[in-house]
């Protein structure tokens, strides 16, 4: 799914990004990359800011929605 339809305060596992080869390697850069964890804090207005290793990232929801994503199974 989309991590603009991602529940908020959930585990998420990204498995696919849908970027041009230069964004996809600064979005790596900041650690959104395929099999990363993240996590939706807050999806108000055109953007949508998520936890991102140890910080937050801001992401407008167009770019978002070119980021999908599974919620993290618990083991």
């Amino acid at each position: 799914m989309p991590i603009v339809l991602a529940p908020k305060f959930t585990p998420l596992i990204i498995t696919r990004v849908f970027l041009d080869e230069k964004l996809k390697r600064r979005m790596e850069d900041l650690g959104i990359a395929v099999n990363a964890e993240v996590e939706v804090m807050s999806s108000e207005g055109g953007s949508m800011i998520l936890r991102v290793k140890e910080g937050r990232l801001a992401l407008d929801k167009q770019m978002a929605t070119k980021i999908f994503v599974t919620v993290k199974e618990e083991q």
